[in-house]
Order: C-alpha cells, then structure tokens, then sequence
C-alpha cells in the first residue's frame, strides 16, 4: 500500500516543481509476520513519484493523505509503525480491503 501526499504549500506552481514536493510513504503489512505495518519505502519529489508508479503497476492501491503521509514519512524505512499511528494506518488498511474487495485483481 502507498500514501501519497500533496505538495508543502498552497502556491500555484508549475507541474515540475509539484513533482520535486510530493511525498510518499509505502507501507506492509502480513499478518502471520509483522506485529505491525511496515515502511517500505519514503521519499519526495522523483522518489515519491517512483513509489506511487510502482504500486500502480503492481496493482497496489494509492490514497491520498498529506497529514498522514507526513507523519509516516518520519519513520526509517524498516521500521514498523508506532502504536500512535494505529488507528490511522488501520483507516487506510480498511479502504485497501474495500478496494481489493470491490476490483479483484
């Protein structure tokens, strides 16, 4: 799963530069292995753009949440996500279920 996020600002600004500010979070999580989700991978700019075009092409489903992806963006990759962000990251893992759910892949 990836959480992408918006850009820093508010600003107009020209699609270029939307690339080089947008965030993404990559997550996983099995439930027989992890105690809890996992980052996979975290960037910006052409780094979050290589993540979200990844889990399209895996068929991975992507949603947007600025706030959130900025708070998993402050865990190392590797790390599991803390207890704090439970209740968030279990939002976001219910919409991918719905999502897999309702497209069968």
């Amino acid at each position: 799963m990836s959480v992408s996020g918006g850009r820093d600002d508010d600003g107009a600004e020209s699609p270029q530069r939307v690339v080089h500010r947008r965030k993404a979070v990559a997550l996983r999580y099995q439930r027989n292995q992890d105690t809890a989700p996992r980052v996979t991978a975290s960037g910006r700019g052409l780094i979050a753009e290589t993540i979200m075009k990844k889990a399209r092409e895996s068929g991975i489903p992507l949603m947007e949440d600025p706030d959130l992806v900025n708070l998993l963006g402050k865990v190392p990759v590797g790390d599991s996500i803390p207890p704090a962000l439970y209740k968030a990251v279990a939002e976001v893992l219910a919409y991918v279920y719905r999502m897999n759910k309702s497209f069968p892949v």
